[in-house]
């Protein structure tokens, strides 16, 4: 997929880049995998705001995706390549062969007339799910479970990729987009190849309203506030942050520091993100 840039007739589409969306084979979704996405403007069950900056936007429909892959040893083939407005990778339709459809995250090389299948030994190709445990050393895969059964909730966006590293006793040891090192038990699955629609990393929103159309509004910086709206607000003109470390709304350390304190699960990452990244330095 290439980026499509746009001549600068105007200020908007100065610094504008969009998808070609030439991978895209139907235009409309399938409509019995289709539910209205009600925009709650980042309210929760209270009417209280708990995600800010969120609100309008375009209307969207969300698309039922088989993260689980539980249609085991039976055969689908790859009826469509489809745009999703609430993700950044693409989505492939299956059709079973017993008649069912479903959607699943597109990887690279996934085009349609392929054929797919989900089962215990299945070949090493794009699309195909099976577990960690029939993987061989050094695959590229995503869409891995955390839990067997609970399907895929880890490496499912645009361009991302794990790679099983090594396998000890009842874990495998898998390397995560970030750099982390993460055992996962080798009864989960995870899907072959890396996710599709590499270039999302490139595309430029080039103006405001095109963040607005995807329903985030406006952020006002902290230090443009009063002091009783924001511990970063208030002063005479431009003013420093005047505090040990920059803090959010609610007066909490942030912008650096960490917030994972999860004991429960420390013992399963290997190596964590922030020494991996260093050591690639």
């Amino acid at each position: 997929m290439a980026v499509k840039v746009y001549k600068p007739k105007t200020p908007g589409t100065r610094h504008k880049t969009s998808y070609t969306f030439e991978e895209i084979t139907k235009a409309k979704p399938e409509r019995s995998l289709t539910v209205v996405k009600k925009n709650r403007a980042g309210r929760n069950m209270y009417g209280r705001i708990t995600v800010h900056h969120r609100g309008g936007g375009h209307k969207r429909h969300i698309r039922m995706v088989d993260y689980k892959r539980d249609k085991f040893e039976i055969p689908a083939t790859v009826a469509a390549i489809e745009y999703d407005p609430n993700r950044t990778a693409r989505l492939a339709l299956l059709n079973y062969a017993d008649g069912e459809k479903r959607y699943i995250v597109a990887p690279v090389g996934l085009m349609v007339g392929d054929r797919v299948i989900s089962g215990q030994e299945v070949d090493i190709r794009p699309g195909n799910n099976m577990e960690l445990a029939n993987i061989p050393v050094g695959t590229t895969v995503h869409n891995i479970e955390l839990q067997p059964g609970k399907g895929g909730q880890m490496v499912r966006s645009a361009g991302a990729s794990a790679q099983v590293l090594a396998k000890e006793g009842k874990y495998a040891h898998v390397r995560l987009p970030s750099g982390e090192v993460r055992l996962v038990l080798q009864g989960c699955r995870a899907t072959i190849g890396q996710v599709g629609n590499l270039d999302h990393a490139n595309i430029k929103l080039g103006k405001a309203g095109r963040k607005r159309h995807m329903g985030i509004r406006p952020t006002v910086r902290g230090v443009a506030k009063n002091p009783n709206d924001h511990p970063h607000g208030g002063g005479e003109g431009r003013s420093p942050i005047g505090m040990p470390g920059p803090k959010s709304p609610w007066g909490k350390p942030t912008l650096g520091k960490k917030t994972r304190h999860n004991k429960r699960t420390e013992k399963y990452i290997l190596r964590h993100r922030s020494k991996a990244k260093r050591r690639r330095k």
